[in-house]
Formats: structure tokens, sequence, C-alpha cells
């Protein structure tokens, strides 16, 4: 084990380590053969209480075996029950969540390094076989990792005979999870029926599992090297060049999806969808983690989780606007009329102040049309926006001013020849948006 820590670098002497402790032979001789180890141990028992005095007695036996090792036991109860409730998670999953918070906080109160959980090498070739039954890519094929964040698996390459010579050599006993043995769960099935089997069949067959995990992960390693390599070239800061992507890699899906997997939680159906529509501007994609992508331009973008909303905030050209957004107000006479070509700025009437109905500002919607100053008829606001070249959330933050039905201003892009200025003019309003 020792060896086993120092090659993947996993735990340093002298930090503390919470191990956790269920009392089961795994859980027990980790926790033994840290603390011979040196290391500084706190053990965690989680009492779920689901199997009656049977979960009563295995943390009565923790409490046994940290008082026999002088190692401190941080026990905690659970109601699952309320959990699935309010989450509709299966019983594994509201466990396993109730655990790690718990785990989580005991990091940050005692100042620990590292959790330590006892999974061995037959957990992880049932790993293995339960994500290659799933149908699974290279990630999956590695079974269980040393680390994965603040857990680590010191005994991942110990067997459990291994184990248990171990805890007979030391006099410690185990308690035994009477669920093992029921094969109404995939694992225990593969754990009871079919790996049993498969070694009677074919001697050795966990061993060459084994080194086939070994084996692909070492090429995912470096794989996952010759992506990163390759998805720097289509890396403009957090934009993707997806539309590049495509036109010169075959491959292009995958590498989207290595990209996008596991830092924002992307699947293959939505990367496929995004591989699909890389040359369309204007759709949204949303992963499972809630991380918003758009595409413009074939470029993929990072979004916020805010639409284009229906509220109008009712203004007034007697004073300064400062909300929702900011825009300067002055009124002046015709005489100091000299305009300019600015399209942060526009110039009304002053007519307008007596408009009815009153002035709204508020976001684009789709359908928006403008009269353009300087133009007969109409165009979409959509195609005001597609000259100027708008991201999908520059679109969501531009500002229309509108009197009724009509759009006097896409501020700061194009004004509308409603209240514009004329041989009749007596006064007039400028606007300038302030940025």
């Amino acid at each position: 084990m020792c060896e086993f820590i120092a090659r993947h670098k996993l735990l340093d002497s002298g930090q503390r380590i919470i191990v956790a402790l269920s009392g089961g032979a795994d859980s027990v001789a980790l926790l033994a053969a840290l603390a011979e180890a040196g290391y500084d141990c706190v053990a965690a028992h989680c009492n779920f209480h689901l199997r009656g005095p049977e979960s009563d007695r295995d943390a009565a036996h923790c409490a046994d075996i940290c008082r026999n090792l002088g190692i401190r036991l941080l026990v905690r109860d659970f109601d699952v029950a309320e959990r699935m409730k309010a989450t509709g998670e299966s019983v594994e999953m509201a466990c396993r969540s109730l655990r790690y918070r718990w785990f989580g906080h005991i990091l940050e109160h005692e100042h620990a390094h590292a959790i330590a959980v006892g999974h061995h090498r037959e957990d992880n070739i049932e790993t293995f076989m339960l994500n290659l039954l799933r149908g699974t890519g290279p990630q999956g094929l590695c079974g269980m990792r040393p680390r994965n964040g603040n857990v680590v698996r010191p005994l991942l390459e110990c067997s459990r005979s291994q184990i248990e010579e171990y805890l007979d050599s030391r006099s410690l006993g185990f308690v035994t999870d009477s669920t093992n043995a029921a094969n109404d769960f995939k694992r225990n099935r593969l754990r009871n029926i079919v790996l049993p089997l498969l070694d009677a069949q074919f001697p050795g067959a966990s061993e060459s599992i084994e080194r086939t995990m070994s084996r692909v992960a070492d090429s995912r390693a470096l794989y996952l090297r010759l992506v990163a390599d390759r998805a720097g070239r289509y890396r403009n800061g957090s934009d993707i060049l997806v539309a590049d992507m495509v036109n010169a890699e075959p491959e292009a899906r995958m590498l989207l999806y290595e990209m996008l997997h596991d830092s924002e939680g992307f699947n293959m159906a939505s990367v496929a969808d995004i591989i699909d529509s890389a040359n369309r501007s204007g759709k949204r994609f949303i992963s499972s983690a809630g991380h918003i992508r758009e595409l413009h331009g074939g470029v993929l973008r990072l979004a916020d989780n805010t639409d284009c909303d229906e509220d109008e905030f009712p203004v007034t050209l007697d004073r300064d606007i400062l909300s929702p957004t900011r825009i300067s107000v002055e009124r002046k006479h015709i005489s100091e009329f000299n305009p300019h070509r600015d399209p942060s700025v526009i110039y009304l009437d002053a007519s307008v102040l007596n408009a009815s109905p009153g002035l709204v500002l508020r976001h684009w919607r789709r359908g928006d049309r403008i009269e353009p100053y300087g133009m007969k008829g109409s165009r979409l606001v959509s195609d005001v926006f597609s000259d100027a070249r708008l991201s999908p959330g520059q679109k969501r933050a531009t500002w229309l001013l509108c009197q009724g039905k009509r759009i006097l201003w896409v501020c700061g892009l194009r004004a509308s020849r409603h209240f514009s200025v004329g041989p009749g003019s007596e006064e007039f309003i400028r606007l300038e948006i302030q940025r």
C-alpha cells in the first residue's frame, strides 16, 4: 500500500486523513494500515439506518475498532427517506449524496488533506465490467482511479484475500453487510456469480482485466494530451471555433465532446447537435450541469442563463434615464441643432414629450420591426442586429426605446423616422446611451 501511495502521490506524511469507515473488511484494513504507516487519521462512519439492528451493529463495531486503534471516530446519522423524498434520488444516490456532502464538511472542519476510501482490486474489476456492459468509452474502461479530487483509494491494487490476511495478522475483526449476498443488484450478480465463473473458466481473468485497465488508462492519458494539443487550435479564450473544427477535423464530434464533457457536462447527444448546427447562429445548448453555450457565426460561446424578457420599463424624457440602462437626456432649442452621425445618439422632436401612449424601454422580441430614418418601409430588428454582427448575448442585452407599438430607437444602433427633427421643429431632445 505505501508503495502505491508514493507512486501515485496520494498522501504526504503528517497530513490529516479522513478514513471512510463502514466496519467492513476493506475499510477496517485501510484505517489500520494508514495508522500503522504513521498518518494522522480520523475515522468517519455514516449510519443510514437502512438495515435495522444491523446498521447499529456496524456503528458499534466501528466504535470498538477505533477505540482499539486509538483513533477518533466521527459518526453521522442520516434520514435517507427524507433525502429521497426531497430530491427524487434512488436509495444508492441519496446515500452517496449525503455521504460525500458530509465528508466535504469534515474535510474543511478538520483541515484534512483527503478522504480515503477502501475500494480494492475486485471493486475496480466490478466497476470495469459494469461500465463495459452499459457501453462506455475509454474513461469508463479505466475503472476507478487512485485519486478523484479529494478522494483517494490507497488499496486499489490490493485483493480481497490480501486484505483479509492483513486483518488476521492484526487480529482485527470486521462486519459483513448481509445485502452483499443478495443478487438483486447488478454489482452483486457480478461479484457473486459472473466473476467467480469467469475466473473458473478462464484462470487469471481478473489479473488480465486489471492489466487491461492499466493499459487503457495509460493510453487515455496519452490521448488526452493529444486532445489538449489539438483542442488548442480551436480555442479563442472561452470561445470554441466549431465551424473551423468541423471543416478540418474528421473526428470533430469526439474532439468537441472531450473539450466539453468533463468541464461543462455536455453529453454526446448535445455535442452531436452542436456539430450538426455548426454554421447556424442563435441556437442555444444547455448541459446537464447548467452550462449554456450559443452558436454565433460558427463560434460556440459561453452564455448566461437569461433570456429576452417581456418586461417594459416606462421612462420620461424630462431628465436623464438611470434605469434599466443609462441614457443622458438634453432638451434644446432648434437653433442648437447640429447633428452628426453617431449610433449612440438620437435626436427627437420635442413633441415626443406629449406622445400617448408614453415611452418604454424593453428588450427585443422576435418579429420586432423598425421603420428606419432615411428609408422607406421597415426592417426586422433582427436584421439590424445581423448587420451589426451582434452575438446572441449582445442581442438580448440591447435596449429598444418604444412608443406604443413603434420602435423609435434600437439603442446604440439605429433610429426610426418617427418624431424626427424637421423644418417645423422648435425644440428637440438629444438622447445619448452611456456605455
